[in-house]
């Protein structure tokens, strides 16, 4: 296939998978006519959330029509889902001819297979100027590929915590490192800070943004929400208040990224987007792998009645926000999990409480996973441990009751797992 041939080709351009430097990317984007200059983009970073946050902003800009091209890492079905233009994942012949002209232009030189994809979704922007770029961060954001923009409308910063410390100096692991990785770099425009998990790490944040010029709004002091019942929410900023319905997208989490999204639209005055407008759009956003219920399929068969979710989630701070879900149920919770090598598992399994049982189990097809044997002795403490080769198997084993739920969990690559199994 043309896709998967250029594909292969430019992960042999550079020995590393990663490595934390702009000058490749820099000096291809040149050749290239430097198409990030001409894009109007609101960056988002941070560790977990950004994901649900550009679901929220896109659907939010979709209800004001206004068009929107996306970049996002990893994906969980096809590498596809990363290049959204025009509201709409690209076509592989596209995407192939893309790649192509930046293989050509490129011309042999060393470049991480993450840059070249970078590069090609900038290089793709020029096919749709007036729409506005959603761009994620990847690993950390001072050294990431998407850092070569010199402006844009925002700079969203999601819950930050530990994650991906390998990449970091063995002396330096810590939070701090890693707030300053994602928030150095930020350019002088608007950073929207979103809610964080401790009142150290805001500190932690505001010490490192200190002597950024741009305009600062975080969450408690400049917006807020506050959950209502009968499926509704309440936000409020100096604009004022909305009533807005509770998301699709379940989790309590969920409500945060909703109002950081209400947040950096509002403060984009210029986009005059209508309050009907944030209303329809943070009720209809959709965001795959993010505690989605599976309603049908293969797997759906195998729990019956019960319900299945996946989540996406493959650090603590996304345990965390799964467990305090969970803990919202009233039934029995089965957990099956999958986790790639260079997580923190133990961090990660440990803000699961009251679960009925916990499966582990392989992650085909993926050299970095950690196998199911090696999670089980790590997870030993759980009374009900189980492993199971696949995700098929562990459904079928598990002793369900009546109105039971299924999570299955740690990793976006076991989420793609499941859909493609589904």
């Amino acid at each position: 296939m043309k896709l998967q041939k250029i594909l292969s080709n430019f992960q042999k351009l550079h020995p590393k998978e990663i490595d934390l430097s702009l000058d490749r990317v820099k000096n291809l984007c040149a050749k290239l006519g430097n198409p990030q200059d001409e894009i109007k983009c609101i960056q988002v970073c941070g560790t977990n959330g950004k994901g649900s946050t550009i679901s929220f902003l896109h659907s939010i800009l979709k209800e004001a029509n206004i068009k929107c091209n996306i970049y996002s890492s990893p994906h969980v079905k096809s590498i596809n889902e990363r290049f959204i233009y025009n509201d709409k994942i690209i076509e592989d012949n596209e995407l192939a001819d893309l790649l192509n002209e930046i293989e050509e232009i490129n011309a042999g030189q060393p470049l991480t297979y993450f840059e070249a994809l970078t590069a090609t979704f900038f290089h793709g922007c020029r096919n749709y100027k007036d729409n506005i770029v959603l761009a994620e961060f990847g690993l950390f954001g001072r050294g990431d590929a998407v850092n070569i923009l010199e402006k844009n409308l925002c700079n969203i910063v999601t819950s930050c915590s530990e994650d991906h410390l390998e990449w970091l100096p063995e002396n330096d692991r810590n939070i701090e490192r890693i707030i300053f990785e994602k928030t150095s770099f930020l350019l002088e425009s608007n950073i929207i800070v979103a809610k964080q998990s401790s009142k150290e790490i805001v500190e932690c944040i505001k010490k490192n943004i200190f002597n950024n010029k741009a305009n600062k709004y975080f969450f408690n002091e400049d917006y807020n929400f506050v959950s209502m019942e009968n499926d509704f929410f309440y936000y409020e900023d100096k604009y004022g208040g909305l009533k807005i319905p509770k998301p699709g997208i379940s989790g309590q989490f969920q409500l945060e990224n909703a109002s950081t999204a209400i947040a950096s639209v509002r403060i984009l005055e210029n986009l005059k987007i209508k309050d009907e407008q944030i209303v329809k759009g943070i009720k209809n956003a959709y965001n795959s792998a993010r505690l989605e219920e599976i309603k049908s399929g293969k797997l759906k068969d195998l729990v019956k009645n019960n319900r299945l979710i996946i989540d996406s989630s493959h650090n603590p701070g996304g345990s965390k926000a799964i467990n305090e879900y969970l803990q919202t149920l009233n039934c029995n919770k089965h957990v099956i999990v999958g986790m790639m090598e260079n997580k923190d598992h133990k961090k990660f399994i440990n803000y699961f409480k009251n679960i009925s049982s916990l499966t582990v189990i392989d992650i085909p097809n993926q050299t970095n996973a950690i196998s199911g044997g090696k999670l089980k002795e790590k997870f030993k403490k759980f009374k009900n441990l189980n492993y199971a080769k696949s995700i098929e198997l562990a459904l079928k084993a598990l002793q369900l009751e009546k109105n039971d739920i299924i999570l299955i969990t740690g990793s976006i690559y076991l989420a793609g797992e499941m859909f493609n199994l589904n």
